[in-house]
């Protein structure tokens, strides 16, 4: 098995286009994908070589972007006029082997679908304040049943109690991780023309009531006060899960990339602050005091704004491979 795959079907090529939209840790994209035969089914790998190791020790984040990436896969072959078929995890002496997606019976896409799938390409993550209007409740009921449908759940923090919990968790978090060189390395290699742009990290990572990652050391050059941070700056919410195996990492990708595209339809984008679910000890204590004794999974901060950048992504022949993948790859 090689790159570039010079004999993909055209399915295989839509299906790796929409796949590879989906977020990841610090844009990784720890993924690649197999076509089983020529436009006969289609696999979801984990590529072990792409995992963020000091962020992401225990591949976590890595696979539920995966999830995320499947999520996309489903909604673009129900745009090709088919229902999805998913096995998750199919071969059990291969952990990195995620996903696989096959056609089922022929079916038109349902508007809300089609509604999905033009959302894929205006998706993208946001690292910086938010306008000040509030999002609508309705809004939030609906990300809340989106994330439901795909067996996650969605807990809206609002009350200032959760909310000065939740700042305090994320912030301990972001000291933990600025303190360390190692860490702060990774993070800084991850920035660049194949990575997270540099115009994206512009912002203070101090400006907002949840700390953002410091990927340009800002926060070491210049120090922001609480005064300058702006509370009013999105929607707190924590997705979870019951379980915290490998198939609900799965479940929380596609729980997150399903209501990240219904957010995107309202022209409402996310900022990611996973930073306390990287430390067991952080996690234990929102998994305990705020999440209800569930696994939390993904921190998230949802609003409205007017930046938007382009986010480099690796192209189909990059990601694409075809015939059976040996296991441990």
């Amino acid at each position: 098995m090689s790159l570039p795959y010079a004999n993909a079907g055209r399915a295989a090529h839509h299906l790796t286009r929409a796949a590879v939209l989906a977020p990841s840790p610090h844009n990784s994209q720890p993924w690649f994908f197999a076509e089983e035969g020529r436009d006969q089914g289609f696999e979801i790998h984990l590529d072990r070589g792409r995992r963020m190791i000091l962020t992401d020790p225990a591949g976590r984040e890595a696979v539920i972007a995966c999830g995320a990436a499947l999520f996309n896969v489903r909604i673009a072959v129900r745009h090709l006029g088919f229902r999805p078929a998913v096995t998750l995890l199919p071969d059990s002496r291969d952990s990195g082997f995620l996903a696989q997606v096959g056609y089922a019976a022929h079916a038109a896409a349902t508007a809300d679908e089609a509604r999905l799938a033009r959302a894929i390409p205006l998706r993208h993550t946001h690292r910086g304040p938010f306008g000040t209007e509030p999002l609508p409740d309705t809004l939030l009921a609906e990300l809340r049943g989106h994330a439901r449908a795909e067996g996650a759940d969605l807990q809206i923090i609002d009350e200032p109690e959760g909310l000065d919990f939740l700042a305090g968790m994320v912030r301990a978090a972001e000291n933990v991780h600025r303190a360390d060189y190692g860490h702060t390395a990774e993070l800084a290699r991850s920035v660049g023309p194949y990575g997270v742009p540099v115009d994206a990290c512009r912002h203070h990572p101090d400006r907002t009531f949840l700390p953002s990652r410091d990927y340009l050391g800002l926060a070491r050059r210049i120090s922001l006060p609480a005064r300058r941070r702006w509370r009013a700056s999105g929607t707190a919410v924590v997705l979870t899960t019951l379980r915290d195996d490998r198939a609900d990492w799965l479940r929380a990708g596609q729980a997150l990339q399903r209501m990240l595209l219904h957010a995107a339809t309202c022209e409402v984008m996310a900022a990611f602050h996973t930073q306390p679910l990287e430390l067991p000890e952080l996690r234990t204590e929102l998994r305990t005091h705020l999440a209800a004794h569930r696994f939390p999974q993904v921190i998230l901060r949802l609003g409205r704004t007017t930046e938007t950048w382009q986010v480099p992504r690796r192209s189909p022949a990059e990601v694409l491979v075809g015939g059976r993948v040996p296991a441990g790859r």
